[in-house]
């Protein structure tokens, strides 16, 4: 990582487009085992037994504590605070003064730990937020900070361990390792319970819209606890889930992973000069607009609109409020046509330029996958994390889509880059092509989007 600044990446690179579209910035990879068995039969089991992903190693943490951080947080997230309290969690957004979204991160409200707050996912938002709490330091608040990298960023464990039950015999494997019923603790509020003698907290809900626990705790107990997971799971066909699987769990969970950031306006200049532009990611996709506007979403666009409330100041309400009234777009799944999907894969194998490389089970060639959904031939969208669901057999990504184009509408995707980009990741060689699909609701599976989250 070079010490060069965002802004002064874009000075040289002459346009956010073209620094983003270009910059060389490898594809996210968790740092966990590819696979424990195959990824395909991982992927199956959190929708018909059960499964563990170690989610120890693959996110940022951001550890955050003192009298005025609550309104330092409030007056930067659309996010209600009001009721906000020990033992709960909450999904925390952030928006430009256009009402654009910059990230979001669950917000963990921990008791009897001073670093009572911890922000974890990725560093999208993560930053935004500490670049704000280090200006409030210096400023004389009363607000502290403490950066966790993932285990590709960081020397020596994480503080927690991090391990996801989940799938439909996940209250069993629960009930045995409690000797006992499972209590009831609503969706994204924290439990407390004893495995192997070791006091573990657990975060209800699930990374691929199943019923679940995000259990974590002192990385010294991590062994003791992974060890008994797994003996209680042993009979109900418990799978490790490695990183290949896991890269697909947004694609049922309805949730897009890395939203572009709305951070190339005036109101982020002095967040451009702090940021290193190694963080700011690159973009990948057949979506090409010299407009950096044309990246930006908003909350509406992405599903997130739930974690909006107009109970306090922030920055980017009045036009988060505009937004809110007449959202365009929605979040939706395409579903990609098995023969366009097939003819792409038979491309590799073929004479001729292929087209654009597609992997399984994911096809991101960019921090930012950005591909443009077509109707009729216009623009009515775009898609973004795409790959392949096995216990589907489906191969579908997630979009933001006009509301005009209702579910069970065909639209086209474009895939592969015209003109093609110079960032590695991206094939030398290559031909766009369109690939058909067909929209359906997100999550595109009915537990997810009704029982899951019922409590939400």
């Amino acid at each position: 990582m070079t010490s060069e600044s965002l802004a002064q990446a874009i000075e040289r690179a002459g346009s956010p487009v073209e620094l983003l579209r270009n910059q060389d910035w490898p594809a996210f990879t968790f740092p966990v085992a590819p696979e424990f068995t195959n990824w395909r039969d991982e992927q199956r089991a959190w929708n018909t037994t059960v499964a563990l992903m170690d989610q120890s190693h693959h996110m940022t943490q951001l550890f955050l504590w003192g009298e005025d951080l609550i309104p330092l947080l409030e007056s930067i997230s659309p996010n209600t605070f009001a009721t906000f309290r020990p033992g709960v969690a909450k999904q925390l957004i952030s928006v430009n003064k256009d009402g654009y979204l910059i990230g979001d991160g669950i917000l963990f409200y921990l008791t009897d730990v001073v670093e009572g707050l911890v922000l974890v996912g990725h560093h999208l938002l993560i930053d935004w937020v500490r670049f704000n709490a280090e200006r409030a330091e210096a400023a004389g608040e009363d607000v502290h900070h403490r950066l966790e990298g993932n285990s590709h960023m960081r020397q020596g464990p994480p503080t927690f361990y991090r391990y996801e039950l989940q799938g439909p015999r996940a209250n069993e494997v629960m009930e045995k390792l409690l000797e006992g019923p499972v209590p009831d603790v609503k969706f994204f509020h924290i439990g407390t319970f004893r495995i192997a003698g070791k006091e573990v907290r657990a975060l209800r809900h699930g990374m691929a819209g199943q019923p679940g626990f995000e259990f974590f705790g002192p990385w010294a107990d991590s062994d003791v606890v992974l060890e008994a997971l797994l003996e209680a799971g042993a009979q109900f066909d418990i799978r490790r889930v490695g990183a290949k699987a896991y890269s697909a769990t947004p694609l049922e969970a309805g949730w897009v992973p890395t939203p572009f950031p709305a951070i190339f306006d005036d109101d982020f200049s002095e967040y451009r000069e702090w940021l290193p532009a190694a963080r700011a990611g690159s973009i990948g996709g057949s979506l090409s607009s010299a407009d950096i506007h044309d990246y930006y979403m908003t909350p509406y666009d992405l599903g997130l609109g739930k974690s909006v409330r107009f109970d306090h100041e922030f920055h980017g309400r009045e036009a988060l409020e505009a937004h809110a009234a007449a959202p365009p777009r929605r979040k939706v799944t395409l579903l990609w046509n098995a023969d366009d999907v097939a003819s792409v894969v038979r491309s590799q194998l073929e004479p001729g330029v292929p087209a654009k490389f597609l992997d399984f089970p994911k096809a991101r060639y960019g921090l930012f996958q950005m591909d443009e959904v077509r109707k009729d031939d216009r623009v009515v969208g775009i898609s973004t994390d795409a790959g392949y669901v096995a216990f589907d057999q489906l191969y579908m990504s997630l979009a933001t889509l006009d509301n005009e184009v209702g579910d069970g509408s065909e639209v086209e995707i474009v895939w592969g880059e015209n003109p093609i980009s110079s960032k590695p990741q991206a094939d030398a060689a290559h031909r766009q092509v369109r690939i058909r699909a067909t929209v359906a609701p997100a999550p595109f599976h009915d537990f997810a989007r009704t029982v899951y989250r019922a409590n939400d």
